[in-house]
C-alpha cells in the first residue's frame, strides 16, 4: 500500500484501506457489489447508448463497433461514475491519491460474444523468468487497475470475465494459447459473475480473458474505467491525437523509433 509524501511515495498502514484492497494486492481481483442504484446505471445506459449511435465508426475501424473510447469526454454520468468514492477508496491505496483514469471505454458485447485470449492489460510491471518467485515479505507492486462497471448483470451464460488468482505476480505474460485449465500457484480462474450496479476491479497484469456465450446469453454491458498511477500517461485519445509535440518536431522525426521517442506511439493497450 502506498500514499503521497509531498512528490513522492511512501508506504500506507495496509490497516487503513479497505479490504479490496487488501484483495486486489493480494489476488489481483476484487469485487464491490451496488456501488450504483438503478437510476445511476439507467442514465450510463442511455448516455452511452447514445453515443454508439452518433458515432456508428469510432476511429473508422469497423472491428470497434463493440466499443466506444473517452466515455468521460462524452458522458457527464459515466465522468461522475469514474470519481465515484467507493471505487476510489479502494485503488488509491494501491496507486496514490493522484492516480488518474489513464482509458475509459464502454463495451456492448452481443449475446453471441465468442470471448477472448488469456492476456494481460500491460506489463508484467516487474518481468521475471519462470521459477523466479517475487518475495513474500515484499507486496507486489501496482501501477494499473481497471474496474468493470456493471450496467447489466453478467451470468455464467453471458461470457463473464475469468481471472487466474495470484497471477499478476508471476512476472510473465499470459500464456495466449491455454485453455480454461490454465492455473498460477495450484488456483485456477474464476469467473466473475456481477450484477448490474456492481464494480469488479482487476490488477492490469493478471492473467484474464472474456470467456465464450453460452445459450441463454443476453451479452454484456459494462463502462471500463482503467486507473493509473500519476506517472502512467493517459491513453485516452491517441498520441496521433493528443501530444506534446509542436508541429517542426513531427515533421523532424522521419523514422519509427524517431517518433516513439518524443511520443508518438501506435495505439496499444490502453488506447485500442
Amino acid at each position: 500500500m502506498i500514499r503521497r509524501v509531498l512528490k513522492n511515495l511512501g508506504l500506507l498502514d495496509p490497516e487503513k484501506a479497505p479490504p479490496e484492497s487488501a484483495q486486489l494486492e493480494r489476488d489481483g481481483y476484487a469485487v464491490l457489489e451496488g456501488v450504483f442504484d438503478a437510476d445511476e446505471v439507467a442514465r450510463m445506459r442511455s448516455e452511452i447508448d447514445f453515443w454508439f449511435e452518433q458515432i456508428p465508426d469510432e476511429r473508422h475501424r469497423k472491428d470497434k463497433e463493440e466499443f466506444r473510447y473517452e466515455m468521460f469526454n462524452r458522458s457527464a454520468a459515466c465522468q461522475a461514475a469514474i470519481a465515484h468514492p467507493r471505487t476510489l477508496a479502494i485503488v488509491e491505496p494501491l496507486l496514490g491519491e493522484d492516480c488518474h483514469v489513464i482509458a475509459n471505454t464502454a463495451w456492448r458485447n452481443p449475446p453471441s460474444f465468442e470471448g477472448g485470449i488469456w492476456h494481460t492489460d500491460a506489463g508484467p510491471h516487474v518481468p521475471r523468468p519462470e521459477g523466479v518467485e517475487w518475495p513474500e515479505d515484499i507486496p507486489y507492486p501496482i501501477f494499473a487497475v481497471a474496474t468493470h462497471v456493471m450496467l447489466q448483470d453478467c451470468a455464467l451464460a453471458d461470457g463473464p470475465t475469468a481471472i487466474v488468482p495470484g497471477s499478476h505476480r508471476s512476472g510473465r505474460m499470459a500464456p495466449w494459447d491455454a485453455g480454461m485449465d490454465l492455473t498460477y500457484d495450484g488456483r485456477p480462474p474464476v469467473l466473475i459473475e456481477a450484477n448490474a450496479g456492481d464494480v469488479v476491479f482487476f490488477v492490469s497484469d493478471v492473467w484474464h480473458r472474456g470467456t465464450p456465450a453460452r445459450d441463454g446469453a443476453r451479452g454484456r454491458f459494462f463502462l471500463q474505467v482503467h486507473y493509473g498511477r500519476r506517472d502512467i500517461a493517459q491513453r485516452v485519445r491517441p498520441t496521433v491525437d493528443v501530444n506534446h509535440v509542436s508541429p517542426e518536431a513531427a515533421a523532424r522525426a522521419t523514422s519509427e523509433r524517431a517518433k516513439t521517442v518524443i511520443g508518438l506511439h501506435e495505439e496499444f493497450f490502453y488506447d485500442a
